[in-house]
């Protein structure tokens, strides 16, 4: 009798290796489990180096305007500029080890789990970093001169006891967010707002949030627990939400790579959303998302490792307003 041919799955073009192309699989779990999970995309200007510890946005305050005298040369006029350096944090991993025998005794497939898990860990650990630049933004002074800085807004009816109440003081604050952000020049395109899951929630149950005579019947409703826009920023329900005090637990703080500094320290508390424009922060990529793994004869099993080098800063305060509770 002849032997049978097995299938080869993971060797590339049935040659090499028997796992040439596992871990190509378990890369492509990771990178969508990071895609999926992360709530921050688009939220922030990002821009890619190929090498060094730092890079520069540049900034630029706006050009005035003024009346022309008839026979007056017209010689242009000056406009305030400035830049903002940003540094690469540490390179952040996750990693787990998966051992021979136990990966053997095992009934279901754990490299699946894993790629899910590990994804996730530095999805939610790079969301926490943009939302806490986008505090930082909020809280911080003008980056050129005759520029405008951060708002943060305090409404106490937040905190009420009453949801309907609190849902209504939530909407004022939103409104009161984009009043802001118009009157800093910021534009109505992309503008977010990353919410508490407890205020999103009575957002949801509202019924000026929902109802169609408010928000003209595409803005979800109770049944779907969906609330899509409020004041024309769209919002984002985020479970990992920073507020708190973040100043020196790691890596929720942030450490670079010059002195141990900690570059996105600050203090949420009492923060229940924080609203923003892509212009309001920048993140720099110096090594984006990827995967490694290897076999350890020694130690009878595979290590398997996903990481990134980012780095993240406040490009323009204005176009940030964080809203927080007394």
């Amino acid at each position: 009798m002849a032997n049978a041919t097995p299938v080869s799955v993971g060797r590339v073009n049935a040659a090499g290796t028997e796992d040439a192309l596992f871990l190509k699989v378990f890369a492509g779990e990771v990178l969508t489990s990071f895609d999926r999970a992360s709530v921050t995309a688009g939220a922030e200007m990002v821009r890619s180096i190929s090498n060094g510890k730092s890079a520069t946005f540049p900034v630029m305050g706006r050009v005035a305007a003024a009346y022309h005298t008839a026979g007056a040369e017209i010689l242009g006029s000056d406009v305030n500029h400035n830049e903002k350096v940003i540094t690469i944090n540490d390179l952040l991993l996750s990693s787990v080890f998966l051992s021979n025998i136990e990966e053997a005794k095992n009934h279901w497939d754990v490299r699946s789990a894993y790629s899910t898990e590990i994804g996730r860990a530095l999805a939610f650990q790079k969301d926490k970093h943009v939302l806490q630049t986008i505090g930082q933004a909020a809280q911080g002074s003008a980056n050129v001169t005759g520029g405008d800085a951060g708002t943060v807004l305090t409404n106490t009816g937040i905190a009420s006891a009453t949801a309907a109440t609190a849902a209504n003081a939530m909407i004022d604050s939103l409104f009161d967010a984009a009043s802001n952000l118009d009157s800093h020049y910021v534009p109505k395109e992309g503008r977010k707002c990353f919410i508490r899951l407890e205020e999103y929630y009575k957002l949801a149950n509202a019924t000026n949030a929902v109802n169609v005579d408010f928000s003209g019947g595409a803005n979800g409703g109770v049944a779907d627990g969906k609330v899509l826009k409020v004041a024309g920023i769209e919002l984002i329900p985020t479970p990992h939400f920073v507020a708190s005090n973040i100043t020196t637990a790691l890596p929720d703080a942030g450490s670079a790579t010059a002195g141990a500094s900690k570059p996105q320290a600050v203090n949420l508390t009492n923060y229940v959303a924080l609203v923003c424009h892509p212009s309001a922060a920048g993140t720099v990529k110096l090594m984006d998302l990827a995967v490694e793994s290897e076999y350890d004869i020694r130690r009878q099993g595979t290590l398997m490792v996903a990481k990134y080098a980012m780095g993240h800063g406040v490009l323009r305060p204005e176009a940030a307003v964080g809203i927080k509770e007394a």
